[in-house]
């Protein structure tokens, strides 16, 4: 088990870049990057007892600054905050003051604003063999959002072949928060697409999008319709093969309690990701929009070559009162885990 820290001599608004190297005694290694809380690699042992990189992704840094992968960015294994997902207007008001924030995408605020946490350098606060945790403050106004909000994200890796997420979080006045991560996973040993990649969701709802992917606070049941991802299902069965999935599941769980939010499995690897989270929802996304230029290896990554399970708070819930609050208080702690599990079919 062991941690290294290791310098990339990348310089971002004069913070260094630094490459965090996380390696447990099955040989699983995950490097994550300060910039962004980046998970870069994520290699495992497959059922053939070859190596293999997981998520998507680049070989070097400096792509991930690129201009011509910023033109149409994916946020690939970044962290996202302030706010995951979409606010309807890119507005929301708290004990009667509204905020208005960067509107994109349609007039709505994504993914916490023109420079969210994914495109921060996180300080360095600790590492214990073999875990990492980042911290970053943003600064009362920040994409318009009020109070000074301190964020702490632990990424610990155990010898279950777990790689852990803790999230903590304080302000110092009202605000709003709710924090995710947004790494695009394939299972298949020479990738492509995701299609025949067998999935499950315990959700018996999912949640109403506009026209804009907003959702709007009402709930629809996933039985008899292509949502239903109760029992086993290939991903690829029931899709409109020209959309994917980009919807938000509301998982059949108390909110607070860790336990299953999806398992995802594909057989020429024989791999199994099932991903655990303390949130009410998860949203699961086959990249769609997904088009980035030289990843991995000289890769290029097409629509639906990777899935996405983001645990969070219900999107847009701010705007809605019935949804789980994502009004952060002084004296409050905002706290979340999420389990990226690995295990052989």
């Amino acid at each position: 088990m062991e941690t290294k820290l290791i310098k990339t001599g990348k310089f971002i608004d004069g913070k260094e870049v630094l490459a965090i190297e996380l390696t447990n005694t099955l040989g699983t290694y995950v490097k994550i990057y300060n910039y962004g809380a980046i998970i870069n690699k994520f290699i495992v042992e497959n059922k053939h007892g070859v190596k293999q990189d997981i998520v998507l992704g680049f070989d070097d840094i400096d792509q991930y600054t690129s201009d011509d992968y910023l033109s149409n960015y994916p946020y690939l294994g970044a962290v996202i905050g302030r706010y995951a997902n979409r606010i309807k207007n890119g507005r929301f008001s708290i004990d009667g003051k509204t905020y208005q924030l960067s509107q994109a995408n349609g007039g709505d605020c994504l993914h916490g604003g023109d420079i969210g946490f994914d495109k921060k350098v996180w300080d360095v606060l600790s590492t214990i063999d073999p875990s990492v945790t980042l911290q970053y403050i943003s600064p009362a106004g920040e994409e318009n959002f009020p109070g000074n909000l301190t964020v702490q994200l632990t990424f610990k890796l155990t010898d279950d072949n777990e790689l852990i997420l803790d999230f903590k979080a304080s302000t110092d006045a009202p605000t709003a928060v709710n924090l995710t991560h947004h790494s695009y996973f394939n299972l298949a040993p020479k990738g492509g697409s995701i299609a025949n990649h067998i999935h499950r969701i315990p959700a018996s709802n999912y949640l109403e999008q506009d026209d804009n992917y907003v959702v709007t606070g009402k709930l629809i049941p996933v039985e008899g319709t292509i949502h239903d991802f109760l029992g086993d299902k290939a991903i690829g069965q029931d899709w409109n093969p020209d959309e994917g999935y980009d919807q938000t599941y509301v998982l059949d769980k108390p909110y607070g309690e860790l336990t299953l939010a999806s398992e995802t499995s594909e057989a020429d690897s024989g791999l199994k990701l099932s991903v655990y989270t303390t949130e009410p929802v998860a949203h699961f996304y086959t990249a769609k929009y997904l088009d980035v230029k030289r990843g991995k290896g000289g890769e290029d990554y097409h629509p639906y070559g990777a899935f996405c399970v983001e645990t969070q708070h219900q999107p847009n819930a701010i705007n809605v009162p019935e949804f789980t609050g994502t009004v952060l208080r002084p004296g409050e702690n905002y706290k979340q885990t999420t389990i990226y599990k690995i295990e052989h079919t």
